[in-house]
């Protein structure tokens, strides 16, 4: 697989036209452009499960997630450095980026304490004793060679007492702090470079004047990009969606917004309404494993009975092969008989839908409609079986 001409040398954002709140822009990094809004299929363990590299290139999409918590587990951040980098180890030549395993720590509670130092946790494979610091993990980042990193931050599950969130949201603003040093320390080193990004996780909760006060803070940082994190862990989609309004208007025009870790159509779409640019949920390939697709009528579960004798395909509007030359009632027996060609078609399925609604989104920005193909579509969406 030969790799992508650079687009640019360093990385850059430019916003290329707005309707209403939402964004359509691109990008710019050595490894390629990202179109946004953009979903980025989640490459937890340097694997976006069931599908080949190729394959989700195909898909549509320009850009994939890794997870510093798994990679630095196994294989090792400096294993895969030795071997030529991520992208190279997994034969992905477009940009990556790499959460930094916060999320995934706040999962382990029984096994991980938090302190000002950062997060020590026990490894759910083995059980052997790890700290992951803002410095570590930015070092992980770097050694993995992603073209866009995050800070280390704690993420909490929602609800929470406004303390928790409060002190969690402090301890990131901290760790936001060390992880800009440590990724300029790495530049300085040659272990990064001028076209690689740090981002910023505005924390807070629900709660809008610590979003607020997290915002300012991070901004005065100057970082590459924004995300939104410590949603989509309770809260639900009203409170998720006030929060955007009140948090996304304070980041930097000129810079990208990432939500992190959402999720499903609907949400995909309220949230780019609401000036996001760039996303990752493991949604689309978890459903498809367990025989649940996405399509533009909406979300089919084929382990139903009624799909067992219907030799309709299932998505004829998908630009997916899976989704149009194969019948409701093969899939539906794929993943009854616990196939595993079952949980790889449709994954594949969910993994070209979701590359297939961000380039209807980024299309009706760009025709100034985005409003009247949102409703539309939503309706469309609400629909399935």
């Amino acid at each position: 697989m030969n790799a992508k001409p650079p687009s640019s040398d360093k990385f850059s954002f430019k916003l290329i036209a707005t309707d209403g709140a939402a964004r359509l822009g691109k990008i710019s990094t050595p490894r390629g452009t990202i179109r946004t809004p953009a979903f980025m299929p989640v490459g937890t363990a340097a694997t976006v499960k069931a599908l080949y590299p190729e394959q989700v290139r195909e898909a549509g999409a320009d850009i994939i997630l890794g997870n510093t918590y798994h990679l630095m587990l196994r294989p090792g951040g400096e294993r895969i450095n030795r071997l030529g980098g991520l992208h190279q180890f997994m034969r992905w030549p477009s940009p990556i980026l790499t959460d930094s395993g916060g999320f995934q720590v706040m999962s382990l509670a029984p096994k991980r304490k938090i302190t000002e130092e950062g997060a020590a946790f026990a490894s759910h494979i083995d059980g052997s004793h790890h700290m992951l610091s803002p410095e570590r993990s930015i070092e992980i980042q770097c050694l993995l060679g992603a073209d866009i990193q995050m800070q280390l931050d704690e993420c909490i599950e929602l609800p929470a007492h406004r303390d928790e969130v409060c002190r969690a949201m402090e301890l990131s603003l901290r760790w936001a702090e060390r992880s800009q040093r440590a990724f300029e320390a790495h530049r300085n080193s040659g272990l990064a470079n001028e076209g690689q990004a740090l981002f910023a996780i505005v924390q807070g909760g629900t709660d809008e004047a610590l979003r607020r006060r997290s915002a300012g803070e991070l901004v005065a940082m100057d970082f590459s990009g924004y995300a939104l994190g410590g949603l989509a862990v309770g809260e639900g989609q009203e409170a998720m969606l006030r929060t955007l309004e009140a948090t996304v208007p304070l980041l930097p025009t000129q810079k990208p917004h990432y939500l992190m870790g959402v999720g499903t159509p609907g949400d995909l779409i309220e949230s780019v309404a609401r000036g996001i640019d760039m996303f990752d949920c493991v949604l689309p390939t978890r459903n498809g494993r367990h025989g649940v697709a996405f399509t533009w009528s909406g979300r089919i579960n084929l382990k139903n009975a009624c799909h067992a004798e219907n030799p309709a395909p299932l998505d004829p509007m998908s630009s997916c092969p899976a989704a149009h030359d194969y019948s409701r009632a093969y899939l539906h027996h794929l993943i009854k008989a616990g196939e595993m060609l079952g949980s790889m078609m449709v994954s594949w399925i969910n993994v070209v839908f979701y590359q297939d609604l961000m380039a209807a989104m980024r299309k009706a920005i760009a025709d100034g409609r985005f409003a009247e193909w949102a409703q539309q579509t939503k309706a469309r969406l609400s629909a399935g079986a």
